[in-house]
């Protein structure tokens, strides 16, 4: 297993303890990989294989999943967890890095890039939602009653819902209903309210560092498929890749193809991953 070849360690800030993953690079060359709401780190071990030993990869548990849990009476929120991925970056001493996030994890590296661009090299951004954009007024609707939508959701068919979402292939699947099973239906309302915080309307906003946007073809969530074209071509650092026989976890449903446009992204070449 690749996590038991890597340093696992723990920091505490506010009133959680982040478990994180580390393997160290012999370049000073840091890489961060933020996975997708209510899963795991473990969401990105097909991604390990792109890097080689000069870079340093940084996979973390975000607060409030996996085995990062929160203290009793502790609740979600998007700004801690902005919070303790500076304080990551202040653990590990990183001056800059390329952040590697998937739908939250992907809002999250966004909000670094937009309060703290110095900080951040270069984005992937995997089948996440425009955090500057300006939504429709059924966008805003569907926002305003989600949590009593979510709330009124039979808990087990919400978890086979989401988990067909996430992944056109079983294994995909089966690791989303694993890692939502290890959580309540209560937290997963909390988390999933907590990050539409990361929404802010800046019309005018483009990225000062190159990102690569990476979309499954059958991603249905939100409006991420559909507004991934138009983002693409409104900023002139993004480049969109649509991956074809993928839904939401494209990493996961098709890790070679993702692989090799992160590869060809960073290094100007592909790569091949093992397969699953």
């Amino acid at each position: 297993m690749i996590w038991t070849d890597m340093i696992h360690a723990t920091y505490t800030n506010r009133d959680c303890e982040i478990h994180y993953w580390h393997r160290i690079g012999n370049g000073n060359k840091y890489v961060l990989f933020f996975h997708g709401a209510c899963v795991d780190h473990r969401m990105f071990e097909q991604q390990v294989g792109i890097f080689d030993a000069s870079y340093d990869l940084v996979f973390w548990d975000a607060r409030g999943h996996g085995l990062s849990k929160l203290m009793p009476g502790v609740k979600f929120s998007f700004a801690d967890m902005i919070s303790d991925c500076r304080k990551l970056y202040e653990v590990l001493n990183i001056s800059c890095a390329t952040i590697i996030g998937q739908s939250m994890g992907g809002n999250l590296a966004q909000e670094m890039a937009y309060h703290y661009s110095e900080a951040v090299e270069k984005l992937v951004l995997i089948g996440c939602t425009k955090n500057t954009g300006v939504l429709t007024v059924l966008e805003k609707l569907a926002l305003k009653f989600s949590k009593t939508i979510i709330t009124c959701y039979p808990w087990d068919l919400l978890i086979r819902q989401i988990a067909d979402a996430c992944g056109n292939k079983e294994h995909v699947k089966q690791y989303v209903k694993n890692c939502f099973q290890q959580i309540d239906k209560s937290t997963c309302t909390a988390i999933t309210m907590a990050v539409t915080k990361c929404l802010h309307e800046d019309e005018e906003y483009r990225f000062k560092q190159p990102v690569l946007l990476l979309c499954g073809a059958d991603d249905k969530t939100g409006n991420i498929r559909k507004i991934a074209t138009a983002w693409a071509q409104s900023d002139s650092r993004c480049t969109l890749c649509i991956i074809e026989n993928a839904g939401h976890n494209a990493n996961q449903d098709e890790p070679e193809i993702v692989n090799a446009h992160i590869s060809n992204f960073l290094f100007n070449k592909s790569v091949s991953s093992p397969p699953l």
